[in-house]
């Protein structure tokens, strides 16, 4: 996959896609959270909709990485952790009583910081998410494999390597890598925590334009510091200071004409 760095699609403008009439694919409600005695959310409500790239913006420490791991219950196995409010998938409770975590999970993907690739070959990182989710592709496993490569822009780059090992690959490819494997398993929604951070601007930009093309099928939510990164690739932006939600709307709205002095200086880089 290549990007033209002077010819970028993506710009600050592009609106969102939803409108009153659609549902929120994903609706946050009133979630605080506690590891302990400290809380690090405080009454968050969001809607996330699908076919949109959603920005968390915010100082380091302010609960955006507390939320996308609650989104998916991945901080409930921390000792002490605990969460009031509700996370809704398509309506259903994800926290709910008859709800298997496991296969609740499923319907996420989920891209670290770092790329974090299995020891193993490119072809076994791609099939370890559908096999631990019982999920059968049979004779199906190698049209599966090219398939979420071409999602990404990889198969012609590692087509005739797919048995090599995958942490050989650059730094840039290894986290293209990441996604496809966040996509074998069929997500609804992706979730990716500062995806670019330890990316080159070449390596940046490829993603940039994947993360794009992933919100035409997925709801897409970004951590990111990268403010420029998140007027590019962000149709709505939620702020967050100190646990809470201090503004959210529209990336143009909030980019162009912030509501609140604390964001305001925040997206004019006064602090972060």
């Amino acid at each position: 996959m290549t990007v033209d760095l002077l010819e970028r699609s993506i710009s600050l403008g592009e609106y969102p896609s939803h409108d009153n009439v659609h549902k929120a694919k994903l609706c946050i409600e009133n979630v605080s959270f506690w590891y302990g005695k400290k809380q690090v959310l405080k009454d968050v409500s969001i809607d996330i909709f699908d076919k949109e790239v959603t920005a968390f913006l915010g100082p380091s420490g302010c609960g955006k990485m507390t939320l996308l791991q609650a989104i998916n219950r991945t901080n409930e196995l921390v000792d002490g952790a605990r969460m009031t409010g509700r996370v809704l998938l398509d309506d259903s409770d994800v926290y709910a009583a008859d709800i298997d975590p496991p296969i609740m999970r499923r319907r996420f993907g989920w891209i670290a910081q770092r790329p974090n690739l299995f020891p193993r070959s490119i072809r076994s990182n791609l099939l370890y998410g559908p096999q631990i989710h019982g999920l059968s592709l049979g004779a199906s496993q190698n049209k599966r494999v090219e398939q979420v490569l071409q999602q990404v822009g990889l198969w012609d780059e590692v087509k005739d390597g797919l048995d090599g090992f995958a942490p050989d690959l650059s730094i840039g490819q290894q986290q293209r890598l990441c996604i496809a494997r966040a996509l074998a398993h069929e997500p609804d929604v992706i979730l990716m925590d500062e995806p670019c951070s330890a990316l080159d601007p070449l390596a940046t930009a490829v993603i940039e334009h994947l993360i794009d093309e992933l919100r035409r099928t997925h709801a897409v939510i970004v951590i990111t510091h990268n403010l420029q990164q998140a007027a590019r690739i962000a149709q709505r932006v939620a702020f967050f200071h100190l646990g809470e939600v201090l503004e959210q709307g529209d990336a143009r709205q909030i980019f162009l004409d912030p509501k609140t002095d604390r964001c305001r200086n925040f997206v004019m880089g006064r602090y972060g």
